[in-house]
């Protein structure tokens, strides 16, 4: 301590009687283990209504990725496989219709409103509440310490999510997810998947950057980021959503493609002349020393396979 802050330390001690000393110490002390126990200043607000931004990865997002294109997903041949038998009908089933977005995928979609929950007693921020406006999602973030739940509960579309603060940053952890994809052409994301969200607000934008690590279809931990803009001139309207039959099929048939048979899957690397092993995915792919090694490979899907 500097001496001359010292010294008027020892005279404003020696003004006070004994007793009056002791107590403020004790109060002082008090104070201290208080503020100790209440969340840092580091926080930030996330209330308000999010309107997404789509200049990242915007022909992904919106129109919706090409048949057999896999680039920069860390897929294994399991997931390949599954990509390979989807077929894009599948989502004009009265059961698909109306089906919500997962909350990992649903990040890169649809204007989002943040509300916040908190203890009447304690002021504490019990949870944090995320309303999707596509297909009117509801998302529970449990801010207050509580554990997952065991294997066996039930998966649902928005899964099990606990939050902590890490300075003004927010991360988010989910279990309990059912299986989805994680790009609109049939690449899946399977239920026993882990997802790690880190929340990042600077001024009036959001940034939601989500973490999916997959031990069925992944060889690595899958990253991208979404953004969001703060307006709370928007309003979120009501989403109806009413399968109807859209296709007339006989009952039971669900559109797919059996393995080697999906005519499609080489469109995408012969309008782009791109060879067929780098739109086949894979870790590697995420890299940006793939393209020293791609550099000599035969262009399109259709001379890469002759």
């Amino acid at each position: 301590m500097p001496a001359g802050i010292a010294a008027i330390f020892r005279e404003w001690r020696s003004w006070l009687p004994k007793v009056s000393y002791l107590k403020y110490m004790k109060a002082l002390a008090c104070g201290l283990l208080i503020g100790l126990s209440v969340p840092l200043f580091a926080q930030v607000d996330l209330v308000g209504e999010w309107v997404a931004r789509y200049h990242e990865d915007f022909a992904e997002r919106i129109p919706g990725p090409e048949l057999g294109d896999y680039l920069g997903l860390p897929i294994n041949e399991a997931g390949r496989l599954r990509a390979d038998s989807w077929d894009a009908s599948l989502l004009t089933l009265p059961e698909f219709q109306c089906r919500p977005h997962t909350s990992d995928y649903g990040t890169r979609h649809s204007n989002a409103r943040i509300t916040k929950e908190v203890d009447t007693a304690t002021q504490q921020v019990i949870a944090i509440h995320l309303h999707r406006e596509w297909q009117a999602q509801e998302r529970t973030i449990w801010m207050d310490g509580r554990a997952h739940p065991p294997d066996y509960a039930a998966h649902t579309w928005q899964g099990f999510s606990t939050g902590k603060w890490e300075g003004p940053m927010l991360t988010i952890t989910t279990t309990h997810l059912k299986e989805y994809f994680i790009r609109r052409n049939g690449v899946p994301r399977s239920e026993r998947a882990t997802v790690v969200e880190h929340w990042f607000r600077h001024g009036d934008y959001l940034t939601m950057m989500t973490i999916v690590t997959d031990p069925v279809y992944l060889t690595e931990p899958f990253i991208r980021t979404s953004d969001y803009f703060n307006d709370n001139t928007h309003e979120i309207p009501a989403y109806p959503c009413e399968a109807v039959t859209e296709i007339d099929r006989p009952a039971g048939v669900i559109p797919h493609h059996l393995p080697g048979q999906n005519k499609f899957l080489e469109e995408f690397a012969d309008k782009y002349k791109l060879p067929l092993e780098a739109v086949r995915g894979g870790a590697q792919t995420m890299y940006p020393e793939y393209r020293v090694k791609i550099s000599g490979m035969p262009r399109g899907g259709a001379v890469a396979t002759k």
